[in-house]
């Protein structure tokens, strides 16, 4: 019969089967918040969680790179639209994540509560008492030690378990007295401490998502940087944050230095070695000071930390118009589209006359062109050239529509050609200009770097961080610290020359302990050598005295 079924009553239907009682809605409701908050579905949780996380490591995500997002999604059609919709570009953000976060978090508290109840219980209560038979446990030993008395021995007992940071209970028995001493709470508040710093990391996350912000800007050497909302070129705030709270400071991109690799080997060929970006930063509150930002070693201002994200090449190009009209002048940045900075460069003149200019070319600091097309070779300035084409018409621009400045549709755009009707295809180096056949110069007067970077304030960062610490603390005190009992009983009988005391010792393991056998012996030993010089060397564990 299955346990809590009902047996039929006599002269009923014995074919009728045994049915179990109805837990009912609250026993329903009861069974599933005691699986939720136990121990094993926290841990099935825990790895949900860090396999959720997993997208937001392979796949470009919103918040941290807008650009690379859409370009992904431009160059995988289906299947980008796809993991879009399953919000693979904004995991940390999408709901399913979102629900293993709270469940996660739930679930830690519910662990946390009676357990927090169960450890400050055993705190205030005292070891439990002597077992009668110490034999069958770890590491017992019986000492005979004649001419001492219980009181002694049980003194001295004491004192040794205390210095040992055991909390202990002396107990009154028939024929003697015994000793109930116990360790290792620390192991049980450390895995408490690990669990409550856990939900800590978990809400400064959270916290931390609802009220930071985050935002990305590109700034060209020389050229400086506001901290406002117009001065972004992308900016994702929290859902809690106050964008009047902006803090108050700005820079300038004074200089970057980028180091390649010139080693001949091809693996090693133009790999990065270094770059640093230095910049002026005033703060109304310190003024202008002088930083270098170095990747991974973000720069701290008041209110926001700021990464070096990214870099690349602004060849700076002066545009004429056939009017004689300069429509277009200054550093416009380059797209890297290799490891050797070949870069895409779209230059848009919408005050040109008669037609509206735009310019498509590819930016190549040490110039090759081949068989492949235009590409550069190394990824520093050695041969700066750019190759470019020139189209005319309607760029669009009027329309109200948002465009992305560094794309252009040309199909809808004529192409400069020459006398025999051929499109005219620009090659060009530093301080070198050309004419167009319409009338319309062009000038590349030179090349400047420069430097993305992304901007962040999280105010739950340092609790987070502080979280970590606790979670890592409380992980190593309930891993490294044992939790032991040992018990110490001294009883007397009479002996061939008088009364004699018999000590022993015997210890319990409350967690996995390799060290109890040797430290109960050791403690037995210490006991009988204290006793004086008279009483015996001590004795074989589990027998009697030796000598």
């Amino acid at each position: 019969m299955l346990p809590g079924s009902t047996a039929p009553a006599d002269g009923a239907d014995p074919g009728r089967r045994a049915t179990l009682p109805r837990l009912g809605a609250r026993g329903v409701l009861l069974f599933l918040w005691r699986q939720l908050t136990s121990m094993q579905t926290a841990l099935v949780l825990l790895m949900l969680l860090a396999v959720a996380a997993v997208p937001g490591s392979l796949y470009p995500q919103r918040s941290v790179d807008p650009g690379l997002t859409d370009q992904f999604l431009a160059e995988n059609g289906t299947y980008g639209k796809v993991l879009d919709t399953l919000g693979f570009f904004d995991v940390f953000s999408s709901p399913w994540f979102s629900a293993i976060y709270l469940l996660l978090f739930v679930s830690l508290v519910g662990c946390i509560v009676p357990r927090l109840g169960v450890l400050i219980r055993q705190l205030r209560s005292r070891p439990p008492r002597t077992p009668r038979r110490l034999d069958r446990f770890v590491g017992h030993s019986r000492t005979e030690l004649p001419g001492r008395s219980d009181e002694e021995l049980i003194a001295q007992a004491s004192a040794a378990l205390k210095r040992r940071r055991y909390r202990l209970d002396v107990h009154t028995e028939r024929h003697g007295a015994s000793i109930s001493a116990e360790r290792g709470y620390l192991r049980e508040a450390g895995n408490l401490l690990f669990h409550i710093a856990l939900v800590g990391v978990l809400a400064g996350v959270a916290l931390g998502h609802l009220t930071q912000y985050r935002g990305q800007v590109t700034v060209i050497e020389g050229e400086g940087f506001s901290n406002t909302l117009a001065g972004y070129d992308s900016f994702t705030p929290g859902p809690w944050f106050d964008a009047s709270t902006l803090p108050e400071f700005q820079f300038t991109l004074d200089d970057f230095r980028a180091e390649y690799d010139t080693s001949p080997t091809e693996h090693e060929f133009g790999q990065p070695r270094k770059f640093e970006a230095d910049v002026s930063v005033t703060d109304p509150g310190t003024g202008t000071t002088k930083q270098t930002v170095r990747v991974n070693q973000p720069m701290h201002v008041p209110g926001a930390s700021v990464y070096l994200l990214g870099n690349g090449y602004a060849p700076d190009i002066t545009i004429t118009d056939p009017t004689g009209q300069v429509v277009a002048q200054g550093p416009f940045i380059s797209i890297p589209r290799d490891s050797m900075y070949t870069s895409q460069l779209v230059l848009k003149a919408p005050d040109a006359r008669p037609e509206q200019i735009a310019v498509v070319g590819i930016f190549m600091p040490t110039a090759e062109i081949d068989e492949t097309g235009p590409h550069s070779r190394f990824p520093d300035l050695v041969d700066p050239q750019i190759a470019m084409s020139v189209y005319t018409g309607d760029l669009g621009l009027d329309q109200g529509v948002p465009q992305n400045a560094y794309q252009i549709d040309v199909s809808t755009l004529t192409p400069v050609t020459d006398a025999d009707g051929q499109q005219v295809l620009l090659r060009m180096a530093p301080g070198q200009s050309q004419t167009l056949p319409d009338g319309t110069t062009i000038a590349f007067n030179g090349v400047k770097r420069y430097a993305a970077f992304d901007i962040k304030h999280d105010p739950f960062a340092y609790f987070t961080l502080g979280a970590a610490l606790a979670a890592t603390s409380g992980l190593a005190l309930s891993l490294f610290v044992p939790r032991r009992r040992v018990w110490v009983r001294v009883t007397r009988r009479d002996g061939e020359d008088g009364p004699v005391s018999v000590l022993e010792v015997a210890g319990l393991a409350r967690s996995e302990d390799h060290r109890l056998q040797a430290a109960v012996e050791e403690l037995a030993a210490r006991l009988a050598a204290d006793a004086g010089p008279d009483a015996p060397e001590g004795a074989a564990p589990g027998g009697k005295s030796r000598g």
